[in-house]
């Protein structure tokens, strides 16, 4: 196989991608400027120890100027002046600290992650370009060491580096920080620039390293393993540390440690494991780019499987609207995050891009990552925007987006692209049950000739999982039912406003009608029922499931009064009316006393039917979906004395 580090990428000077020869060389040759003093020591809280950067002028920087790949940059170029001139220089107690909110939280001072910023300021002091007026600039350089002396002052003896409190040993402040800290190290000799706090990183890097890497440190390597993202971040981190600056003993263990997050990390279903759960959001977003990162530097074919296995399970959880706007995902059973859908053409900045390294070696993947010539033509209309470039606002900014820029991405041709969504699974075929099952959690994905159904049961990761049924999506009208991980899912509530959603809900599966006989496993006919009997652990809720060919049955047994809740996808064309004849208006409220809903959608007519008339209510919500935001939340309540039968069927 050919090492990843040998494929042809966009680099820029100072950033990683540059192969270890041509960092060492470029290190070699740069004259070393001298480092700059820590504080003054006659400074005094009330004074200005440090020169401010001067803002940009108005109207730049001229978006032409960017090369496509680096269009990214532009938005930290604007934020730079005002976020590196709230760095701390009146207080000797927190002198260097990035203050004002700019990049994770809780904002304060012992916070070793709002520290990251680091590597921003020294992409930009270290390299020229026609728009960045910063390079070489003396302030920057400044405040640059002022925050690397606040960062490096932060790390305990133990190597580690802490986050939500001062005495804490963070596992993800010292594996962000091994990438963080690294990638400085890295620009900085480039240039040359501050040698000494180049050693003082060097040092600090390898402490955390040995920390970070060692098996015996329970507080990094628990068992079980959760929060797979910070391991793979401190991989990655010290696999380029290990580049700059190669040491054996280390060499191995990240080798040893980089099988152990695979052994480990990974469920046998395919999702990566935040904490014991899946979670769309770090599994996509955090976890496969960075994955990219160390497969990139270390070439280890541990990255490469994991990533061919996670691809299915994103074929199963990412659902394509038919209209080509992109996906929603099965949201509902994400433990961490709650990252609703996911446009088909991701516009910078866009934080998945990364992981498209993995295309060439896992075609699969290629249906979940902006087409290259989709990208390309959002980066022409990107540089003909007359518009300014807008500075970030706080609490927007992250050192990630613009640390990836120079790997380059494996971004596929839009036929690419297009071939891999004709084979996602529920694409691919009209008719499956999918059940895969970790330790105590079941993840049922059923497809019928009209529907695609997604469901989770068992035990919740964490309270933000909603149980149940999570969407209900029609290969002509899209997502229909769609249930949110923190707001309203398809769900009874019962008096008092408990929901069997936020349970850890006991299921069981049977064929042809409701606990006729229990499933066995596979594919059924595409006439043949599929049914589902789940509960909540006290019984106060039970629920009948049947899917058939076009319709879902539900059959809800309460001991009490209580609603069924159904979260609606509607869209502004869409046609709802109630069976009273009651028109309900999209991003409005309606009530009805009627017996069903239906929705006309194109060609397409949804039938909501319930056994009696009642009280029913169609609401707004504020929640939109993908880009263009005409997808938007509705929920339907259905009150009932404690029994319902309800059916929705497509037609």
């Amino acid at each position: 196989m050919r090492h990843p580090t040998d494929r042809p990428i966009h680099t820029a000077p100072g950033l990683p991608g540059l192969s270890r020869r041509a960092l060492l060389g470029a290190a070699g040759a740069a004259a070393l400027l001298t480092a700059l003093p820590a504080r003054p020591a006659g400074a005094t809280e009330g004074t200005t120890a440090l020169p401010l950067l001067d803002p940009l002028p108005p109207g730049l920087p001229d978006r032409t100027l960017f090369a496509p790949e680096e269009q990214r940059y532009a938005p930290y170029l604007v934020t730079l002046a005002p976020m590196a001139n709230d760095i701390e220089d009146a207080d000797p107690a927190t002198y260097g600290w990035f203050k004002g909110g700019w990049w994770r939280t809780p904002d304060e001072p012992y916070n070793a992650r709002i520290q990251e910023h680091v590597y921003t300021l020294s992409w930009f002091y270290a390299n020229s370009r026609p728009w960045n007026p910063y390079a070489g600039d003396p302030a920057l350089l400044a405040r640059l060491d002022a925050a690397l002396q606040h960062y490096l002052r932060l790390q305990h003896d133990n190597g580690s580096w802490p986050e939500y409190r001062p005495t804490e040993y963070s596992r993800a402040a010292t594996g962000f920080g091994l990438g963080y800290l690294s990638k400085t190290l890295q620009v900085l000799r480039t240039v040359g620039a501050l040698p000494e706090r180049q050693t003082e990183i060097r040092t600090a890097v390898h402490r955390a390293m040995v920390w970070f890497l060692d098996p015996g440190n329970t507080t990094v390597w628990q068992n079980p393993l959760r929060y797979a993202n910070h391991y793979i971040a401190g991989l990655a981190g010290a696999a380029l540390s290990l580049q700059l600056d190669p040491d054996a003993a280390l060499q191995t263990r990240l080798a040893e440690r980089i099988t152990f997050i695979a052994d480990r990390g990974q469920s046998p279903q395919g999702f990566f494991y935040e904490p014991r759960g899946m979670d769309v959001g770090y599994n996509f977003d955090v976890m496969l780019p960075d994955m990219a990162e160390l497969y990139h530097l270390s070439g280890d074919p541990a990255m490469l499987s994991m990533a061919r296995k996670f691809a299915p399970w994103l074929g199963y959880n990412l659902v394509w609207e038919p209209d080509g706007s992109g996906y929603f995902t099965d949201v509902a059973a994400s433990a961490r995050t709650s990252s609703l859908s996911y446009d088909g053409v991701m516009l910078e900045p866009d934080r998945t891009h990364l992981g498209s390294l993995f295309v060439p070696e896992t075609p699969e993947l290629a249906a979940f990552f902006t087409a290259r010539e989709d990208r390309a033509d959002a980066r022409a209309a990107w540089a003909a925007d007359p518009n300014p470039v807008p500075v970030l606002e706080r609490g927007k900014t992250s050192p990630r987006v613009i640390a990836h820029v120079p790997y380059g991405d494996g971004s596929p041709t839009r036929a690419e692209k297009n071939d891999a969504i004709s084979d996602l699974p529920y694409l691919r075929q009209d008719n499956f049950v999918e059940l895969r099952r970790d330790a105590k959690q079941d993840f049922l994905f059923i497809r019928r000739p009209s529907l695609y159904l997604g469901t989770f049961f068992g035990t919740r990761a964490t309270s933000l999982v909603r149980s149940g049924l999570t969407f209900l999506w029609h290969p002509d009208a899209g997502m229909v039912v769609y249930s949110l991980n923190n707001g309203d899912s398809w769900a009874t509530e019962l008096d008092g406003g408990r929901l069997d959603a936020n349970s850890d809900l006991t299921a069981e599966y049977f064929t042809g009608a409701p606990t006729a006989r229990p499933w066995t496993g596979g594919d059924l006919s595409p006439g043949e029922p599929f049914c589902i009997r789940y509960r909540t652990p006290d019984s106060a809720v039970t629920t009948d499931v049947t899917v058939a060919r076009q319709s879902v049955r539900r059959v809800v047994t309460a001991g009490s009064a209580a609603s069924e809740l159904i979260p609606l996808v509607l869209h502004p064309t869409d046609q709802v009316t109630f069976t009273d004849g009651t028109e309900a208006a999209y991003g409005s409220a309606t009530s009805a006393a009627a017996d069903g809903l239906t929705v006309r959608r194109g060609d397409t007519t949804i039938l909501i039917r319930w056994d009696a008339p009642r009280a029913a209510s169609l609401t707004s919500g504020p929640t939109t979906f993908l880009r263009d935001a005409t997808r938007r939340a509705h929920l339907l309540r259905i009150p009932h004395p404690g029994a319902l039968h309800l059916t929705i069927t497509f037609s």
